[in-house]
C-alpha cells in the first residue's frame, strides 16, 4: 500500500486539552544503556513514584515490547533500529495520548535515539544513559544464568558519542 491511500485524522481532543486535564505535561524518559545495567528498575521505579504523586505513567520495556510488537525482529543493526522506529512511533501516541512514557530500551545507536527524539521534539524527550560497567552487568544477567547455554556474555554496545547534554542525564551505577 503507498502513502496516497493514507489520510491521518486530526482529533478533536489535542494533546494540550489532555495536558490541562492531566494537570502535567506528558514526555518520554528514555533509558539507555548497556543489557542488565538497571534500565527497566529504574523505569518501573520512576512510574511507581509517578503514580503516586497523580501523574499518568506508562513503561515500555524492551523485553516486553519484544514479545508481543516487535516479535518478528532478531538484533542486527537493522533490526535494532526498526525496534526502535516502532517503539519510537508508539511512545509518540502514549505522549500525544498525555502520558509520561518510562522507556527502556539498550538502543546502542544514537542515530536511533535522536530519531525519537525527532518526532516528538526536545522538549519531549529526556534521554537518560544508565552507566553501568560491563563487569557488574555480567553479575547481573539472570537471562544467561538461566541460559543452558552460557556461550553468549554481555556485548559491550558501540562506543557512545559525546554529544551536547541538551535533553540528556547520566545516572551511574
Amino acid at each position: 500500500m503507498t502513502q496516497k491511500y493514507i489520510i491521518p485524522h486530526k482529533g478533536i481532543i489535542k494533546k494540550k486539552d489532555r495536558k490541562t486535564l492531566n494537570g502535567h505535561k506528558s514526555a518520554i524518559l528514555w533509558f539507555t544503556g548497556l543489557s542488565c545495567a538497571g534500565k527497566s528498575t529504574l523505569a518501573y521505579k520512576v512510574e511507581e513514584e509517578l503514580f503516586k504523586r497523580g501523574l499518568r505513567a506508562y513503561v515500555l520495556d524492551g523485553d516486553n515490547v519484544r514479545i508481543g510488537l516487535n516479535k518478528d525482529l532478531g538484533f542486527s543493526a537493522k533490526d535494532r533500529k526498526e525496534n526502535i522506529r516502532r517503539i519510537g512511533e508508539v511512545a509518540k501516541l502514549f505522549v500525544d495520548a498525555g502520558l509520561i512514557v518510562t522507556a527502556a530500551f539498550i538502543s546502542p545507536y544514537e542515530k536511533d535515539r535522536e530519531f525519537v527524539r525527532s518526532i516528538v521534539g526536545d522538549d519531549e524527550f529526556i534521554e537518560i544513559y544508565i552507566k553501568c560497567s560491563l563487569d557488574v552487568c555480567e553479575q547481573r544477567d539472570i537471562k544467561r544464568k538461566r541460559n543452558t547455554d552460557n556461550s553468549k556474555p554481555i556485548k559491550a554496545n558501540p562506543p557512545r558519542k559525546k554529544t551536547a547534554n541538551k535533553g540528556k542525564i547520566l545516572i551511574g551505577l
